[in-house]
């Protein structure tokens, strides 16, 4: 069932029945329309939720000048929600554990955990909202938010490329979106590592985030 067109008739049927039966004043009519707009703009939003087992959030950071560390944060939940069959609209919610960080060395990850770093222990997650987006290019977007990590909250920009919609033949609702992220961060302003020097570790973290995006609501 189409909910959005469902409400929407049930309004408009609604003033209608009012506007003939009782006759309503232009105050009353007009409060009516704003109603049934801003309803129909919240009706027509939809969500859709990253798929863990076709998603990664990852990053990469230069070690001693040399050489380049890639390592993911396995546990996260993304979600987004769109009016626009573009992404146009997007607005981005992402909660990651930290705790899940993954370089591929127990050791390593181990030190990245403790309080030299990102102190998983007091500061279990990191979170991005976005606040505005704007088009640059064909599908492709400049996304402006709020990262929280280590207890600090600081504007990031990051670039978001919609790559597409897949739909099953059989179910039109059954849509999955390709969504691709990426960006740069300084990890010395939200105060991880600062006691290794950017000949150790580099400040800037190059962040790669690739989902695949079921669409919750029909």
């Amino acid at each position: 069932m189409n909910y959005f067109y469902y409400f929407h008739a049930l309004i408009l049927e609604s003033i209608n029945f009012y506007y003939l039966h009782e006759k309503l004043t232009m105050k009353k009519l007009f409060l009516s329309l704003t109603f049934l707009v801003i309803t129909s703009l919240v009706l027509a939003q939809t969500t859709w939720n990253a798929d863990p087992n076709h998603s990664r959030l990852a990053f990469t950071i230069t070690h001693s000048g040399i050489s380049d560390i890639t390592g993911s944060f396995d546990e996260f939940k993304a979600v987004i929600v769109s009016n626009q069959p573009d992404f146009s609209d997007a607005k981005i919610s992402l909660t990651t554990e930290v705790a899940s960080i993954n370089t591929h060395v127990g050791k390593r990850d181990d030190h990245l955990r403790s309080a030299d770093f990102f102190e998983v222990e007091k500061y279990p997650k990191m979170t991005f909202e976005s606040r505005s987006i704007k088009k640059i290019a064909e599908n492709r977007y400049e996304v402006n938010g709020e990262l929280t990590l280590h207890g600090i909250t600081k504007p990031l920009t990051v670039t978001m490329v919609y790559r597409g919609t897949n739909t099953k033949p059989d179910d039109k609702t059954a849509q999955t979106a390709g969504i691709q992220i990426t960006g740069t961060l300084k990890r010395l302003d939200f105060g991880i590592g600062k006691t290794f020097p950017e000949l150790a570790l580099s400040n800037e973290v190059e962040i790669k985030a690739d989902g695949e995006f079921k669409r919750v609501n029909p």
